[in-house]
């Protein structure tokens, strides 16, 4: 359990708050590229950590990112002019540039120079592989960009990132992401089928592993920490099934390999308290993607696609299964072929759970077990950083090191005896040019 004190702590994102302060200073995913597809094209609507905001596309390609009030009397920019280099405000006419400046001042005579005191509030922004970062924090020059697989391979390995929204606190989503006795029951199918992989025909997705009860062995790094929920593979054998999943600061993980040639991280990135955005950034490691096939299959057409958001951040890439229909859970399927009977869509079954919640969960209520040492230890590891950035300024190493990122999540069945994290080491590094690590359990 935590306190009331330390839950909004580790919950509240808005300027100025303990954990708020901390995610600013990482460079986290704004949008994704597609949403400003061409020079100048009209601008968006966005929302990060509680400041409301819009991005547009200068006639040069660049992405500028800007408080949504203009600083002349407050009115919106959603609705300026995206014209040479710069966004015009429609009300005075104000235009900035992508740094916030003030390039231009039509209602006030030509001789003055007060332009050139007004600066409206920018952050910086960086565009690789479809996806649009933004760096919100206080320093002059900006951290290095995270050197995650998906940042440093050419766009042809590289699949579009997808999205999907969360209508809860984004520590939930991290919380489930992170936490392997789940899958045995959330994700399970009711019987194994001898011979199916557990991501064979639709009619059989889900997990199922013989033993339920994994053991936690949590190993901490310099970018948070990597663990393994340890199980007996099968029934009289001296072997044991290691999910091995990643937690990187602040809202990064990877959980367990489950393919030979593809690897994804997922970013948890706060929208506001209540509303979270659910990035995933996929790689190909055996060649390049097919252009048709980069964007994958969407996991929204499985339940009808997205709701109209009608231009709200706090909708954008909500699937039309949501908790206003109960997630389209299906009961003869949960009596027949899976256990929560909720459609294996993207992080569906996981939403349906951490929404369930509350939007804030008060984690003061709540008995944990000998199953959620992760949970704990992220959680720790959290309040730790920001508190220690509130009282004395120091940041996590990650803030500082992109190359601590270079990390993969793996799967592996290994005998009695054998030391599972040096046995994986070499598979763990996406710099040791070993494949990835993975099992496929039956």
């Amino acid at each position: 359990m935590l306190s009331p004190a330390d839950n909004e702590i580790m919950c509240r994102v808005g300027p100025g708050t303990p954990m708020g302060n901390l995610l600013r200073e990482y460079w986290m995913p704004a949008l994704p590229s597609k949403e400003l597809p061409e020079p100048d094209c009209a601008p968006k609507k966005v929302r990060l950590l509680g400041e409301d905001l819009v991005a547009y596309r200068t006639t040069s390609g660049l992405v500028g990112l800007m408080a949504t009030s203009c600083p002349h009397r407050g009115a919106s920019l959603f609705f300026g002019r995206n014209e040479e280099e710069g966004l015009r405000c429609v009300y005075h006419g104000w235009k900035f540039d992508v740094d916030g400046n003030c390039v231009d001042m039509p209602n006030e005579p030509a001789e003055s120079n007060f332009k050139h005191k007004i600066k409206g509030t920018a952050y910086p922004t960086w565009e690789k592989n479809g996806l649009i970062w933004a760096y919100m924090g206080k320093l002059a020059t900006p951290p290095a960009i995270p050197a995650f697989e998906f940042n440093m391979l050419s766009e042809e390995y590289c699949f579009e990132p997808t999205m999907m929204l969360e209508q809860n606190n984004w520590i939930q989503g991290v919380e489930g992401d992170i936490d392997t006795s789940h899958i045995d029951f959330l994700h399970a199918r009711l019987k194994l089928n001898e011979g199916d992989p557990q991501v064979g025909r639709p009619g059989v997705r889900g997990f199922f592993n013989r033993d339920r009860a994994p053991k936690l062995e949590i190993v901490p790094t310099d970018y948070g920490a990597f663990y393994c929920g340890r199980r007996d593979w099968h029934e009289g054998q001296k072997m044991h099934y290691y999910r091995i999943t990643q937690y990187m600061l602040p809202f990064w993980t990877m959980i367990a390999a489950g393919a030979p040639n593809r690897l994804s991280a997922r970013a948890w990135v706060p929208i506001d308290d209540e509303t979270t955005l659910l990035y995933n950034l996929g790689v190909s490691l055996d060649g390049p993607i097919p252009p048709e096939k980069r964007a994958g299959i969407p996991a929204a057409d499985m339940v009808g696609g997205f709701v109209d958001d009608k231009g709200n951040p706090k909708k954008r890439y909500l699937f039309k299964a949501n908790r206003d229909n109960d997630y389209m859970i299906d009961y003869e399927a949960q009596k027949t072929k899976m256990f929560s009977g909720i459609p294996f869509a993207g992080n569906l079954q996981d939403i349906a759970m951490t929404e369930s919640m509350g939007v804030i969960y008060q984690r003061h209520q709540e008995h944990l077990g000998t199953s959620d040492g992760m949970v704990i230890w992220v959680r720790r590891a959290l309040l730790r950083a920001a508190k220690t950035y509130r009282d004395t300024g120091e940041l996590p190493p990650t803030t500082s090191d992109p190359n601590l990122y270079r990390v993969r999540s793996a799967s592996v069945v290994l005998p009695d005896g054998h030391d599972w994290v040096k046995e994986t080491a070499a598979a763990r590094s996406s710099d040791s040019g070993q494949p990835v690590a993975y099992i496929i359990p039956r």
